[in-house]
């Protein structure tokens, strides 16, 4: 037995000491560490270079006001990531693969080309925010911050050659990172706590131009690739045999988003929060990443600008790598092939390149790529509700009554922000609506 777990890879052991807690061979509270990873990733695009964007620019113009905004959208990433784990787990498909299988070939082909958009808004936040990153850190032209971030990714692309869990552990790492950046710039910038904790509870949108950032931070929080993901991550992964098995790996899945899913929360709640004590006071005009860096230096110290910059090249290595993973997803579910992962990050640098040589500012092309994510992510979100409310594809795991309305209500609040934003964006009067400023 010895020999043979010597020859056995970190994946093939992960994957055999699954089978083993789910055949009730082994008991411990270790047990639950065997089944984390999938949430894991899937949350790095909950902290992803759109995140930093968005919550700068909430919390420098409007203080704490749209704390609440990032509490909405985590709740309803819970329930919608948790739907797309139970989709991979119960069926073995992934949401693109199921939206091939189930949908007519027209309408097919047109979820993937607006997918395919979603995922190059994707990875041009995330790729910028890379750059971005090393440019300011290390002082580096942004064209070759570009350059050294697609090096990076590729190279820990390489590691899913391994299996599942290294590139778990690499992706929680960097998660880890993105954390304690973010603890450790709470104990630098003084907080007003009550006004904190109003804004987290109490909702309210201090402007109609409020509302454009609002819409932003939903659709950098509530992500369309990382819905199809989840599904892919927990497709095939352990070795479920019988309905019992797929009752205890959703118990484990549906523990694992939780804590992912708070912790990535929180650590967009003290984005607000940091920018909100740094800079709402007398810097309202923060509202890009190199000037929140630029900033921060003289108001709170080099220290606090260096830990910053860690955290947000932290985010965009890790979630560009996510990115790549989702976008080959995407591809192979909807159309049934793949492409190069090297191929694939090639073309999404393009966009980054484009923006960069135009000379559009960067933090609103992260912006303004989350505005368009947050229309795209009705598309995922009605496709999952739709499976997994349906007991011929989901058997006695179809959603329940409570589920599928908190569901449909999630949809119907995103359909109804962008509907919002976008008879603003052609100047429509809403009534009701606090006016622009």
């Amino acid at each position: 037995m010895d020999s043979v777990k010597v020859q056995l890879g970190l994946t093939e052991r992960t994957t055999q000491a699954i089978g083993e807690v789910l055949a009730g061979r082994r008991i411990s509270g270790r047990a639950n560490l065997l089944f984390a990873g999938p949430a894991v990733i899937a949350s790095i695009a909950y902290m992803d270079p759109g995140n930093f964007a968005t919550n700068l620019q909430a919390g420098a113009r409007y203080g704490y006001a749209l704390l609440w905004v990032v509490l909405a959208a985590n709740v309803v990433a819970m329930l919608f990531q948790a739907l797309s784990a139970k989709l991979g787990i119960v069926t073995n498909r992934n949401l693109a693969e199921m939206c091939r299988a189930q949908f007519p070939a027209p309408l097919v082909y047109a979820m993937w080309g607006i997918s395919e958009i979603a995922a190059i808004a994707t990875d041009l936040a995330e790729f910028l925010g890379g750059a971005i990153g090393l440019s300011l850190l290390f002082h580096l032209p942004l064209l070759a911050g570009m350059v050294v971030t697609g090096f990076i990714t590729c190279a820990i692309l390489m590691a899913e050659n391994g299996g599942f869990r290294p590139i778990e552990l690499i992706i929680g790492y960097l998660v880890a990172a993105i954390a304690l950046s973010y603890l450790a710039e709470l104990f630098m910038v003084h907080i007003a706590w009550g006004a904190a904790a109003r804004g987290t509870f109490v909702p309210r949108l201090p402007s109609s131009a409020a509302l454009s950032v609002a819409v932003g931070m939903f659709g950098a929080t509530v992500m369309p690739h990382a819905i199809y993901l989840h599904s892919g991550l927990t497709q095939n992964r352990a070795p479920a045999r019988t309905d019992a098995d797929r009752r205890k790996l959703l118990r484990f899945s549906s523990l694992e988003v939780m804590i992912a899913l708070t912790l990535a929360g929180l650590v967009n709640m003290a984005m607000v929060t940091m920018a909100s004590g740094a800079f709402h006071a007398g810097h309202l005009d923060v509202g890009d990443i190199e000037t929140a860096y630029q900033t921060l230096t003289p108001l709170l110290g080099a220290g606090a600008a260096v830990v910053f910059l860690i955290a947000l090249l932290a985010s965009g290595v890790s979630s560009s790598v996510v990115g790549t993973m989702a976008g080959q997803m995407i591809m192979q579910g909807f159309v049934g092939f793949r492409i190069p992962i090297w191929l694939r990050r090639i073309a999404t640098m393009v966009p980054a390149f484009v923006v960069v040589a135009f000379g559009v500012n960067a933090t609103d092309a992260l912006v303004y790529s989350q505005v368009v994510l947050s229309f795209v992510l009705p598309v995922p979100m009605i496709a999952l509700v739709i499976f997994t409310c349906r007991r011929d594809i989901m058997g006695p795991f179809a959603n329940s009554r409570l589920v599928s309305v908190a569901a449909i209500l999630g949809t119907v609040v995103i359909l109804f922000l962008n509907t919002i934003l976008l008879l603003q964006t052609f100047g429509v009067s809403i009534p009701g609506l606090p006016g622009a400023g």
